[in-house]
């Protein structure tokens, strides 16, 4: 039996392998040095996927396939006539991700934040392919990603801080009862937080404005995408949740600024207070308010609805979401920290030998 191979997806302007400044500034573990590289001292087969650092989870799953398979990246014919853009994007012919690409691969996907959205989807494309794209490309070259058939080569998912159910950091932004000016925030807090959406502020060429992240990253439209994406049952599932909060004096919930990066005290703070009824009728309650500074703690744990469980070492099922305890940390965490310094190098080892034993 083939042994596993591991492969990190990055969340929102993230880099990986393909990126040339990934390897001064690595997206997995900063200055606390590169977590993929770690894994491969200990004998891994470890590789940082280089997906769109803005794009939908569409597009990112048909560039991670494309990474892997060794191929040019097909969007679909469908799909990049229904949001405008070119079918076809960079071509990684002759230079895969991984050595080899088959039934035998045991794909074990590493995925922090957006990430984890982006490898969901991308498995159940693996194992399912599109109809949609198979209607519209009928007699015509097709990506095998929209074929289906290859559910088996996906051995586990694990998730770190994903959006799985969406983010009320964009939703409260959008809703008109909710006035952020109103919460009180320190002046510094407010002026690092124009830095990171600075950083974060999509940047768009002309294509449907549904088909970048932030868009699926919506409550309502995380559910959508949810509706589309099913359980594989032979595959492990794990997830983590962070929450770099503490209850308020007054009873809201506040970023614990021993542990939050200071550029996410502003959008925690906000996060902790929000409230209200997505358009789609979504209750956002007490219950959202804790988080990390990016994501919702309860959204990060599983999708609602699905199979899970806390994590059993010692029966780690597949087919269910084995949650692990949620971390007291922050978004920035698994990065090494923006402004803050963060070693997740003991979190990292951990995973990697519960990972290991599962193999």
């Amino acid at each position: 039996m083939s042994r596993l191979t591991y492969v990190f997806v990055h969340g929102l302007n993230g880099s990986g392998e393909y990126d040339e400044h990934y390897r001064d500034e690595p997206y997995w573990g900063n200055k606390s040095g590169d977590v993929v590289a770690e894994w491969r001292s200990w004998g891994a087969e470890a590789h940082a996927a280089s997906v769109s650092p803005q794009g939908s989870a569409w597009d990112r799953a048909c560039e991670l396939y494309a990474q892997l398979a060794g191929t040019r990246t097909d969007y679909g014919k469908a799909h990049s006539a229904e949001y405008r853009h070119e079918r076809f994007g960079r071509d990684f012919s002759g230079q895969a991700l991984i050595p080899s690409w088959d039934d035998g691969t045991r794909l074990v996907l590493i995925c922090h934040s957006f990430g984890g959205v982006t490898a969901r989807l991308f498995a159940e494309l693996l194992a399912h392919g599109s109809a949609e794209e198979r209607a519209a490309t009928e007699g015509e070259g097709i990506s095998p990603l929209f074929l289906g058939g290859m559910a088996e080569r996906i051995f586990a998912i694990a998730t770190l801080a994903a959006p799985t159910n969406g983010t009320t950091a964009y939703d409260m932004m959008l809703d008109p009862a909710f006035d952020a000016r109103r919460v009180r925030v320190p002046l510094r807090y407010k002026l690092l937080n124009l830095l990171v959406k600075r950083a974060t502020t999509i940047r768009t060429d002309g294509r449907d404005r549904r088909d970048w992240a932030d868009h699926d990253m919506m409550v309502d439209n995380a559910q959508a995408l949810n509706a589309r994406i099913g359980m594989l049952p032979h595959v492990y599932y794990l997830s983590v949740a962070c929450d770099a909060t503490m209850p308020g004096a007054d009873g809201a919930r506040v970023p614990d600024r021993a542990v939050m990066d200071p550029l996410l005290v502003r959008t925690a703070t906000l996060m902790g207070r929000y409230s209200g009824i997505t358009p789609g009728g979504c209750r956002i309650d007490d219950a959202w308010h804790a988080g990390d500074g990016m994501v919702n703690t309860l959204s990060a744990r599983a999708p609602f609805g699905a199979p899970q469980k806390p994590l059993d070492r010692s029966c780690i099922e597949r087919g269910v979401w084995n949650v692990m305890d949620d971390l007291h940390a922050d978004h920035a965490f698994f990065q090494g920290g923006f402004m803050r310094v963060s070693d997740p190098h003991a979190f990292f080892r951990d995973l990697y030998e519960l990972l290991q034993s599962l193999g």
